[in-house]
């Protein structure tokens, strides 16, 4: 089976290694090239490719005529996606003889979309997965060929996550793949009803809502941590970034405004209150500053009790 990948980031990376490891026949790789602003922490699917002799192509629209001329002259069997970030349209669906498959970081029908994992962490969730399904035209909506759970632990941050993510997504294309070349694959159509949506998110969206539970505050601040660009809030007319904070929402707050500061525990951290219970802010940046953490910095913080976040 003739198969072009197109993919990008850790989980691009580790799907490629894995199909190589297997022997697959791969033809040609296609990935983005890296932008310059976005920090580049993960691993290359371009240098990955070069390794292995396998031609890449990075096209700045995977659509253009150009680009579909190239996947029609190599003709292959199967497009693979992971994590590739732009979608194929119906000229490249109709290309590869068995179709065009995406992995998707989430356990479909549920948290289509952008940024999957950092969604999950948002709203709290305990389990999350990777998804092998059949691309069509509407994003992550084509029939189930396999899925790997992944559980989420209380104090995972998007990168623990992504980290457990990837092993859960090598393991199912070692398992999937072969079952594939056999023919011995049952696809399962989605449940429609039980499908979520989820956009992209920006810096902005990092923004705490004090009055929200701690919990809750929690989860966006673990969703965004490094290598992510941050939870923050402001304090005193400066940007406040907040690396990493513990909740305890059955803490009383004696009737404090959300955001309040309560208190400065040496080698514990700031105390604030929150919608429900408390926030002990661990890791702290102002902007244009460094990050500091909670042994040293509630003296010279800058925060003080009774001054207000946000």
């Amino acid at each position: 089976m003739k198969i072009i990948v197109m993919g990008y980031h850790t989980i691009g990376h580790t799907c490629l290694q894995k199909l190589i490891e297997m022997g697959a026949d791969i033809a040609a790789a296609v990935t983005h090239a890296d932008n310059p602003p976005e920090q580049i922490w993960f691993k290359s699917v371009r240098d990955l490719a070069f390794e292995h002799c396998i031609p890449v192509y990075q096209p700045a629209d995977v659509n253009s005529p150009a680009m579909v001329a190239a996947v029609r002259r190599i003709a292959p069997d199967a497009i693979f996606s992971f994590y590739f970030r732009q979608m194929l349209g119906k000229e490249l669906l109709e290309i590869p003889r068995t179709g065009a498959f995406n992995l998707h970081g989430s356990l479909l029908p549920r948290y289509r979309g952008r940024c999957p994992i950092n969604w999950v962490l948002v709203h709290g969730e305990r389990e999350t997965g990777v998804t092998l399904h059949r691309m069509e035209l509407k994003p992550d909506r084509g029939a189930i060929l396999a899925q790997r759970a992944v559980p989420i632990d209380f104090k995972d941050t998007a990168l623990t996550l992504f980290e457990k993510m990837t092993v859960a997504a090598a393991e199912l294309i070692a398992d999937v793949y072969p079952k594939m070349l056999k023919g011995d694959i049952r696809e399962l159509p989605q449940n429609q009803r039980q499908a979520s949506y989820f956009g992209g998110r920006t810096a902005e969206d990092g923004r705490i809502d004090w009055s929200r539970r701690a919990t809750e505050i929690y989860n966006l601040v673990r969703a965004v941590t490094h290598p992510y660009p941050g939870a923050f809030t402001e304090a005193g007319g400066r940007k406040l970034f907040i690396w990493w904070a513990e909740p305890d929402e059955e803490a009383p707050t004696g009737g404090a405004k959300p955001g309040e500061i309560l208190a400065l525990r040496t080698g514990e951290g700031v105390v604030a209150a929150t919608g429900k219970g408390i926030l002990c802010l661990k890791k702290i940046q102002w902007e244009g500053a460094g990050e500091i953490d909670a042994k040293t910095f509630p003296a010279g913080s800058g925060l003080a009790p009774g001054g207000l976040l946000g």
